[in-house]
């Protein structure tokens, strides 16, 4: 079995890599930072291919293509890349790069996959959202943003794929907030650490779930939010 991972240089996309290639998988590895890439192919040269891939940037789908190439095909697609920081003093540059990458950057890599899988016949579409996209949060407006529309554009494709009959599988993974360099200059509640949170998202991705929320306490959480009406949400005081 084949897998492409995109974001594999560090934290939950690197762990998720780790996971795959202990189990005997080909693994096709991509990000930004040459040097991290190489680290982690050299610990299993035999599975692991690699390709530097920035997803904002217009030639994203061809170096894709590169790695499908060297893997020898692809089983199952994982987006693991974005980026996100807390923003309450609404700085433009910090809100436009978040959705360069999650959002213009989302789209490049998914619709890429989407076409190589048309193609092939089949194919799994896994991507790493975030339960940020269930409420917006006033500390990160681009970041929770993004992120509904993650959620919202796997709909979509899912609609898609079922309208042109295609046999294609997509999973939204929502993780809560990890202890990533991403959230390094942040503070956030109820931190998980990524090697767990890359064992549930490697089950997930097997068992083929259409939406997973990792872990527990925040499958609770996202709950309540979701009771909270509008008028009542806009007006907690939420602090970093």
């Amino acid at each position: 079995m084949r897998i492409i991972i995109i974001g594999a240089t560090s934290g939950i996309g690197r762990e998720v890599a780790k996971l795959y290639i202990a189990q005997g998988w080909q693994v096709g590895i991509a990000g930004r930072r040459a040097e991290e890439l190489e680290s982690l192919r050299k610990e299993a040269p035999e599975q692991v291919f690699s390709e530097v891939l920035d997803v904002t940037l217009e030639d994203a789908p061809c170096r894709l293509q590169s790695l499908i190439d060297k893997v020898g095909g692809m089983d199952i697609f994982l987006l693991s890349s974005g980026i996100g920081k807390q923003n309450p003093t609404l700085t433009p540059d910090i809100e436009l790069k978040t959705a360069a990458t999650n959002v213009e950057g989302f789209i490049r890599l998914t619709t890429a996959a989407w076409h190589f899988f048309e193609k092939q016949g089949y194919g799994h579409i896994a991507a790493i959202s975030s339960i940020a996209g269930v409420k917006g949060l006033g500390i990160a407006p681009a970041y929770s943003a993004t992120k509904r529309f993650q959620n919202t554009y796997l709909d979509a494709l899912d609609q898609l794929a079922r309208m042109n009959k295609l046999n294609i599988t997509f999973t939204d993974i929502r993780p809560g907030f990890v202890a990533t360099p991403l959230l390094k200059d942040d503070n956030y509640p109820l931190l998980m650490k990524a090697p767990q949170v890359a064992q549930s998202i490697v089950k997930a991705i097997q068992q083929k779930k259409r939406i997973v929320v990792i872990d527990w306490r925040y499958r609770i959480l996202v709950f309540f939010w979701k009771l909270i009406p509008h008028w009542i949400w806009v007006r907690l005081k939420v602090k970093n």
